[in-house]
């Protein structure tokens, strides 16, 4: 499918989770009107301040972009760039970003700047190239999907977040806490590439982002930018041994325990060893999701084209 163009005279069509990150949101207002006024780019804010208005917010845009042949943007963190994602995929338009969130590992690694008034010069200025994005049951991912014990971790972080605040440290002690209790773990049935292998594990992740598998040490973070995914699994542990694996993946080694599994791929089905168990919770890009087995996890057959600078200047958005 072709995409919309977005030339300097596209308008561009701003979903704001004012909920999301820390900052002001007037400032990003501000800083919107000001970015585009500078250029003569016109725009509309489609502002979100509950999030279960998030999806009508997003098609409402998605739509209008389709119509004035404009730019979808999301303003806010990994989760509302997946959902706009979601929406824009397949929709023939482009998509911009202004991250907001406390990780920003999607926008990070395709070098969109954290700083607002840097990420609008990106916006206004660059051209959209094609990304890879990652599907679980045709849900989309951009960071990474998971089911077991990380989707625990991300549930129990935004108790924490509501009581605590949102911050590195907030999140860093969820999963601390989470990962001390004990946990039934999983039986899985994975299909992959012809062969067919039995797994037991707490947790199973698949990665779509160089960035973060690049921080917690796992070998060819770069398959992820050659057309593949990438799965790890944890090795049934006790809870003191997952302390230790969590350690080694703040201090960027995981990928050197024994302990843990690994694979690249570009599809995967996961399916439970047990026909007792018929649907899981999954995380995609922070989201948890109650999804039907068996899990379906592929490569997009087509690309997301995102306003982006061209190059590898990852090394500079994640400095």
């Amino acid at each position: 499918m072709s995409v919309c163009n977005s030339h300097a005279q596209s308008a561009l069509f701003v979903v704001f989770n004012v909920r999301s990150g820390r900052g002001s949101a007037q400032a990003l207002r501000d800083a919107i009107a000001r970015a585009c006024a500078a250029q003569g780019r016109a725009y509309r804010l489609f502002e979100v301040t509950r999030p279960n208005r998030l999806p009508e917010r997003i098609r409402e845009a998605v739509d209008a972009a389709r119509a004035d042949h404009g730019v979808v943007v999301a303003a806010g963190g990994d989760g509302t760039i997946n959902a706009v994602a979601q929406a824009v995929l397949g929709s023939g338009c482009a998509m911009g970003v202004l991250p907001k969130g406390t990780f920003n590992y999607f926008s990070r690694t395709h070098s969109i700047p954290t700083d607002v008034d840097d990420a609008l010069r990106v916006l206004l200025d660059a051209q959209p190239v094609p990304v890879q994005v990652g599907l679980v049951n045709d849900r989309v991912f951009l960071v990474n999907a998971s089911l077991g014990l990380y989707a625990r971790v991300l549930e129990d972080r935004e108790t924490y977040k509501s009581r605590y605040g949102r911050s590195r440290w907030v999140a860093l002690w969820a999963a601390v806490m989470t990962a001390m209790r004990p946990h039934p773990g999983w039986d899985l049935r994975i299909r992959w590439r012809g062969e067919e292998r039995l797994v037991r594990t707490p947790t199973l992740f698949v990665g779509n982002n160089a960035l973060q598998l690049q921080q917690v040490g796992m070998p060819r973070p770069e398959a992820v930018e050659q057309g593949e995914l990438t799965a790890i699994a944890l090795r049934p542990s006790s809870r003191l041994a997952m302390l230790a694996l969590m350690l080694r993946g703040a201090m960027g080694r995981l990928g050197e325990s024994d302990k843990v599994m690994h694979t690249s791929f570009r599809s995967m089905s996961v399916s439970p060893a047990r026909t007792t168990r018929h649907h899981a919770k999954v995380a995609a890009d922070g989201e948890v999701l109650r999804m039907a087995m068996p899990l379906h996890f592929r490569v997009a057959p087509e690309p997301l084209w995102l306003i982006k600078p061209r190059g590898s200047e990852r090394e500079d958005a994640a400095r």
